[in-house]
């Protein structure tokens, strides 16, 4: 989602800044930086104020952020030279501001305390909206959570709705490659704020000059580094809490959709790895919402890639110009309709909006799902070879009758390799988005299912599942899911997909174990998408047990993820006959 560029002329601790590079000049713009809030605790959080140099009340656009507040200059004077007054913090215990960092645990509280601050500055007309993407997002989720009476609407991009299942967790897996990547990301700054703790102390003690002292340096962090949880101490509680228990319920959006009561502009991307929690928020305030405003006002916008990079190219795969976003446009274009009361056509337009792939265009619709979707199974066939791209795996709409059963040994030591898809944070050593899944599909721990090609486009737009009937030689395993679209090339392009850890295959709450051999009908939640498979295209799904490292590797033992070095191969065996219809299921479009 692209930024535009603004040409800085004189940026001070409290100064002007010209405005005579913007497209549309309305105002200079004054810019304070690390202006201090103090929240109900004590702690103080400090932000820098872009505001209109005028005389005047105007509204608030607030950002909360763990990612530096002085990275996002461009939309502080954007938005303060059309007439707002733009607030970025930086969030308890991340650059500026005090306290100690810990995720989301203080998000509401101090979300609800600093829009009430925002409220009360001599530059308000009292109304706050805020915006912004991942994180960010979750501060104004937990913030509305609050309900402070001065939050006019949010705008939350690409962010989840329960931070165990869909940011740490999904399908009871642990969500390793992102939670490695954004948690050692966020790090350094936690390790620089020891080490000039340390210098100070030091300072004091020897009154030396501060200078003598590096901003870091491993003997200046001392005990910072030590154990593997110094830094991040919430890394080892996600590991310690991977049932979805109290630890998570008291700060789950989920869970509290009758607190929020405003309107919310929600933009998911299908590529996104919080694409569930997007769609999760829009259709759970939607109904849930505390107040007819909130649930009449929820409106939904699903891009192409969101973390998975911002288009038109993403990954194996370009879709068009029209793809591209710019996210402060929309953020603009919301309030000013929001908050300024203008009419710039958002009244009258539908509150959906998608891109459909495949077809690579913008569609307007009345709600999600869509109500005229027709859900469909397509059934998984094979004559007991549906191994890898070369096996006989088949999909169509026949139920199936009398057939053999796929098996495949799961090695946690050889997992089946993650290529593309929602990931998020290191694109430089694990490449998100559309990519080609052949290499994949060419190993036999991978069932490969497909249809003939399609003689005409076949749209499925909506949430997708599958439903599986399996059996594993373990007391515990995962079984994956993934549906790809297959050009008439080959390129085996991956659309959406999905795991269960078994433990968890009737809550994400209790552990129940599998008793070895034993049938058991699961469903996978693939999430959703919207794509035209194309006349000429296949439909395919894939099942498997790993997808690694976006997933960690299921150790098949029922022993403890996080601490555990024990494994056991698993034999695991997927039925599809007229007693165990293993199927697909698609929402499609007539």
């Amino acid at each position: 989602m692209n930024r535009q560029r603004i040409t800085l002329f004189v940026i001070t601790a409290i100064g002007v800044i010209s405005t005579a590079a913007l497209a549309a000049e309305h105002y200079d713009v004054l810019l304070q930086r690390s202006v201090e809030a103090k929240m109900r605790d004590g702690v103080v959080l400090r932000a820098d104020v872009y505001r209109p140099k005028a005389d005047g009340k105007f509204p608030v656009l607030l950002q909360r952020t763990p990612y530096d507040k002085r990275e996002e200059v461009e939309f502080g004077l954007r938005g303060a030279s059309v007439g707002y007054v733009v607030i970025i913090q930086d969030v308890r215990g991340r650059y500026s501001s005090d306290g100690e960092w810990d995720p989301f645990r203080h998000e509401s509280a101090d979300g609800y305390d600093t829009v009430e601050w925002a409220a009360s500055l001599p530059w308000s007309n009292g109304k706050v909206g805020m915006y912004g993407g991942s994180y960010v997002g979750a501060t104004q989720m937990l913030a509305a959570m609050a309900s402070p009476p001065h939050l006019a609407g949010i705008h939350p991009f690409v962010t989840a709705s329960n931070y165990h299942e869909g940011w740490t967790y999904q399908g009871g897996a642990f969500e390793q490659w992102f939670n490695e990547s954004w948690t050692s990301g966020l790090a350094q700054d936690t390790l620089n704020r020891r080490a000039r703790t340390r210098s100070n102390a030091m300072h004091r003690v020897l009154k030396l000059p501060l200078a003598s002292y590096p901003l870091f340096d491993p003997d200046v962090a001392g005990e910072s580094t030590k154990s593997p949880g110094a830094l991040a101490s919430y890394f080892v509680d996600w590991l310690d809490h991977p049932s979805f228990d109290d630890y998570w319920k008291q700060m789950s959006i989920e869970d509290h959709f009758s607190q929020i009561n405003v309107p919310i502009f929600h933009v998911g991307a299908w590529y996104d790895i919080f694409l569930g929690g997007t769609l999760g928020n829009y259709l759970g305030i939607k109904a849930r919402g505390g107040s007819k405003e909130a649930r009449r006002g929820q409106r939904l916008m699903v891009i192409t890639g969101g973390h998975a990079g911002d288009g038109p190219q993403i990954g194996d795969v370009n879709f068009g110009p029209d793809s591209v976003v710019n996210d402060d446009d929309l953020t603009l274009r919301w309030y000013d309709y929001l908050l300024k009361g203008e009419k710039n056509g958002l009244e009258s337009e539908k509150p959906v909006r998608l891109f459909v792939l495949g077809r690579n265009l913008w569609r307007a619709e009345d709600d999600w799902p869509l109500e005229r979707a027709r859900s469909t199974r397509y059934y998984l066939h094979s004559q007991g070879k549906a191994n890898s791209l070369t096996g006989d795996g088949t999909l169509s709409t026949a139920a199936p009758a009398g057939e053999h059963s796929d098996q495949y040994d799961y090695d946690p030591e050889n997992p089946a390799p993650t290529r593309g898809g929602p990931l998020c944070c290191d694109a430089t050593h694990l490449a998100p988005g559309a990519i080609d899944q052949r290499v994949v599909e060419s190993r036999g721990d991978v069932l490969v299912y497909s249809t003939l090609p399609f003689n005409a486009d076949f749209e499925v737009t909506g949430p997708v599942s599958v439903e599986l009937y399996a059996s594993s030689s373990a007391v515990d395993t995962d079984f994956t899911g993934k549906l790809v679209d297959v050009w008439p090339n080959g390129f085996a392009q991956n659309l959406t997909e999905g795991i269960l850890r078994c433990r968890y295959r009737n809550s994400p709450e209790k552990v129940e174990f599998m008793n070895p051999g034993e049938v058991y009908k699961l469903t996978l939640d693939l999430w959703a998408t919207s794509n035209v498979f194309l006349k000429g295209h296949r439909l395919r799904v894939e099942i498997s047990s790993s997808n690694f490292p976006r997933f960690d590797r299921n150790l098949n033992t029922g022993e403890d993820q996080g601490s555990s070095n024990h494994w056991v191969k698993a034999t695991n065996t997927i039925f599809h006959d007229h007693e165990h219809p293993s199927a697909l299921v698609l929402p499609v479009i007539p």
